[in-house]
């Protein structure tokens, strides 16, 4: 009897406990399984929240510069050149980006302090004249920039507002387009028929500009209306390659990877400088701020501000949230020129307001899977079997648990 209690008592002690066992698996798992993956969940919130964050910015930015914009030209009657304004704006974001570079490069830690601030300086100037050595693909695109407002002028002199205006909507199919080329972007049919529906909101809400008699005739007289649209289209071509070249420029240019946004900012007003230099030279004489005031100033502020941001907005997001983010400008601005500046806010362009805020939201929150987007992948075709690569001397038994391959009497089993 004490043998038996002896083996019965230790059976118990070796045989595991299903309580036991199940509470530690139980809390073992949750752990194992969640922490990995917190880090990761809120970086993509921190990213949808700056994205979120800078275009909504934007938006606001381009309503106040319209709007400010037409009461500087429209209610003050200030006379000065487009051209300075963006000539200054420039400057600024070239300033305003050369001391975000110099803060960063001033960051990196030394122990002497006239060590630290001789080897700062050094680096900075040595750091510039690197950037503006190796700023050719900016300086591309300053060029086209130049060219669509050459362009731009051309299509202004031979067509009306109404035609320009309706042209212009079609910047958003282009920048899509050449984001499916360069980019090799899918996009699903629900956002497809969201750029569509945008660009015919837009029409809508504008119908005051280009619905008038005779808007749609050409502007001048003497003016062809042939070449005219022909010159807008071009200019709404080139927009849209600009936007996915810079895009494409900042996130995989092989050449640019150690470059942040900052220093892609001061190339780009580098390039630009000279372009809107020759623009005053050749429009205005060479006279230079003539009819500045105050107003003026900060428009070229503003100005500044929104090439950064748009900068910021291609590095968070892409070039079509970009472009999401200009287009639902036109509708604030024209909210706030209503309340503002009495402008037109008709029954009609209330009605198309909605119609673009909706065509945005039904871009911005498209659910469409991956799957339904993306093409479906290729079929693998199974490769010849091994008796064809042996030959006919091959001989193979299929059996429901092994594979028997007879060659030259030898058996190998699978």
């Amino acid at each position: 009897r004490c043998t038996k209690r002896k083996t019965v008592h230790r059976e118990a002690l070796n045989r595991p406990n299903p309580t036991s066992s199940f509470k530690t698996h139980e809390t073992m798992v949750p752990q194992s399984g969640t922490t990995p993956q917190r880090p990761q969940a809120s970086r993509s919130n921190r990213l949808r929240f700056i994205k979120l964050l800078v275009l909504i910015v934007l938006c606001l930015q381009n309503s106040i510069f319209t709007v400010l914009r037409r009461y500087s030209q429209g209610v003050l009657k200030e006379q000065y050149s487009k051209y300075e304004v963006l000539l200054v704006g420039e400057i600024i974001k070239m300033i305003f980006s050369a001391y975000v570079i110099s803060t960063q490069l001033s960051s990196s830690p030394t122990s002497d302090s006239d060590i630290k601030n001789s080897n700062h300086q050094l680096s900075f100037t040595s750091h510039l004249i690197k950037l503006c050595t190796s700023a050719q693909k900016m300086f591309i695109l300053s060029i086209i920039y130049g060219i669509m407002n050459i362009l731009s002028y051309v299509a202004l002199r031979n067509v009306s507002a109404g035609i320009f205006t309706i042209c212009a909507q079609l910047k958003i199919l282009t920048t899509a387009t050449f984001s499916t080329l360069m980019l090799n972007r899918k996009y699903s049919w629900t956002k497809w028929r969201a750029l569509l529906t945008l660009i015919i909101g837009v029409l809508l809400f504008s119908e005051p500009v280009w619905n008038k008699a005779g808007i749609l005739q050409s502007s001048d007289d003497d003016g062809n209306v042939i070449l005219g649209t022909l010159a807008v289209l071009t200019e709404v071509t080139l927009s849209g390659f600009a936007s996915i070249y810079f895009e494409k420029v900042v996130k995989t240019d092989p050449e640019g990877q150690n470059l942040n946004i900052w220093e892609r900012n001061f190339q780009l007003a580098l390039g630009s400088f000279p372009v809107y230099l020759g623009f005053i030279l050749v429009g205005n004489g060479g006279k230079l701020f003539n009819g500045w005031s105050k107003v003026t100033f900060v428009l070229a502020l503003l100005g500044a501000a929104g090439g950064l941001l748009v900068a910021l907005s291609i590095k968070y997001g892409d070039a079509i949230l970009k472009t999401l983010a200009t287009t639902g400008a036109i509708v604030l601005s024209s909210i706030l020129d209503h309340v503002w500046l009495q402008g037109p806010l008709t029954a009609s362009m209330a009605l198309a307001g909605c119609v673009v805020v909706t065509a945005i939201f039904d871009y911005s929150f498209d659910a469409t899977p991956l799957s339904l987007v993306l093409p479906p992948p290729p079929v693998l075709v199974p490769s010849p079997s091994y008796a064809s690569l042996r030959g006919a001397d091959s001989e193979i038994e299929l059996d429901d648990e092994e594979i028997n391959v007879g060659t030259d009497g030898k058996d190998v089993e699978a």
